[in-house]
């Protein structure tokens, strides 16, 4: 698996994340690959009158170490939980603030709603106390590039900084954006991933609306249930994952531990209907297949996927159509997970913490299960990984994450050796 010719390989050298299943990587990890559900009654606000009352909340008291108190109250959750995965990924990566260069570290950070409890919180202080008491704060906190921004300060990095917003595919995308300035030589290092922190009566409502969300309130922990014949919609999910992305040549100059190599990348837009994905799937075929030409690999040497299957029964049927269109016939053959099933939809940060289980799924030759699946759609026929983890050598891992509005990203991982 060597780099293109012309261009400088990535490799990953940390890891760090908040989820539903924990507060760091080795949590969520163990947790996943044990078959747990981060998914429960809602907690966080009466939800009695929404339609779907439960959702796969992070720890209440998440957050980052180094961040003074007054500081982490002006800041908005997605804010927090990014900065603590941020911190877990430094410490991973081994990366000193001192030694390395900060005009040659990014940051690109992903979401898909951003700073919306800020806003809200904002507009009941408005409506209720007037304009005179809002806080100063407010518009920047609430921008969605504002995650990032606070990872650069917290570090001192400065080199380039961005924030995709393609919805469900933020996380995906801001990888594939780091990868691609490690590549063109325009930094050395990029923190990147994507958070979320949206678990809002609002936000809850506008899907209820849409129909898109499970109404399984009495059996939260089986109401996400990727690929199976009674999914009913997504759960939503909130937290955040960051990776360290690192030219190889920066890495092993520090001696720096490659944890996975970064191979390939791909986006397609499906140019159709602003929620719903095509019959073919062809945006999300394209990213895959681009994916795969970008990382010079055939579909037989792809030997894990981690899909993007949020339990809706249009997005799970169309991914799978995707996946037998972008593979063909090794599609038979290849390990299928959908951690979904266990962490709810993080919606902008699910790409990121994905892409982290794909990581530990190289590094370890095991693969996290689907849970829930206790009767497979024959729409959505794959060689599923269904309710335990399996052991499996993989060399190289696929990882889907498709969003809202037509947006298709597709990243590839292989194993470090």
């Amino acid at each position: 698996m060597q780099g293109h010719a012309g261009r400088r390989r990535a490799v990953v050298t940390g890891l760090g994340c908040v989820t539903p299943l924990g507060t760091d990587v080795a949590a969520t990890w163990a947790r996943a690959l044990a078959g747990e559900s981060g998914v429960g009654a809602l907690r966080r606000f009466d939800a009695t009158s929404l339609p779907s009352r439960i959702a796969a909340e992070c720890d209440p008291g998440a957050g980052p170490r180094g961040v003074p108190a007054k500081e982490a109250r002006r800041l908005d959750r997605a804010t927090l939980l990014a900065l603590a995965a941020a911190e877990e990924a430094i410490a991973d990566a081994g990366l000193d603030a001192n030694a390395a260069d900060p005009e040659r570290v990014g940051v690109v950070v992903g979401t898909s709603i951003g700073g919306i409890g800020t806003l809200l919180d904002a507009h009941d202080v408005l409506r209720e106390r007037g304009p005179r008491r809002l806080s100063p704060f407010v518009v920047p906190m609430s921008l969605p590039n504002m995650t990032a921004a606070f990872v650069s300060m917290h570090g001192g990095w400065r080199g380039p900084i961005g924030c995709p917003v393609g919805a469900c595919a933020s996380g995906a995308q801001a990888l594939g954006a780091a990868a691609r300035l490690i590549e063109r030589g325009e930094a050395d290092v990029v923190l990147a991933g994507g958070t979320e922190a949206a678990i809002l009566p609002l936000v809850l409502a506008g899907f209820a609306a849409m129909r898109a969300l499970s109404v399984r309130n009495d059996d939260p922990s089986r109401a996400s249930r990727p690929f199976d014949r009674a999914r009913d919609g997504f759960v939503i999910g909130e937290g955040a994952g960051v990776l360290v992305l690192e030219a190889e040549s920066s890495a092993r100059a520090r001696g720096a531990r490659i944890r996975a190599v970064w191979l390939g990348y791909g986006e397609a837009a499906d140019a159709t209907h602003p929620a719903s994905p095509p019959q073919d799937a062809h945006g999300a075929r394209r990213a895959i297949e681009r994916a795969l030409a970008d990382a010079g690999l055939a579909p037989a040497d792809v030997g894990y996927v981690n899909a993007h299957a949020t339990s809706t029964p249009a997005g799970d049927r169309a991914e799978a159509l995707a996946l037998r269109a972008a593979l063909g016939a090794h599609a038979d053959r290849v390990p299928v997970s959908a951690t979904k099933s266990m962490t709810g939809h993080l919606l902008g940060a699910a790409g990121a913490v994905e892409a982290i289980l794909c990581v530990r799924a190289l590094e370890t030759g095991e693969l996290p299960p689907t849970t829930n699946l206790d009767d497979p759609d024959p729409d959505c026929a794959l060689d599923h990984v269904a309710h335990k983890a399996r052991p499996h050598a993989a060399r190289v891992a696929l990882s889907n994450a498709f969003g809202f509005g037509g947006v298709n990203a597709s990243l590839l991982l292989g194993r470090a050796e």
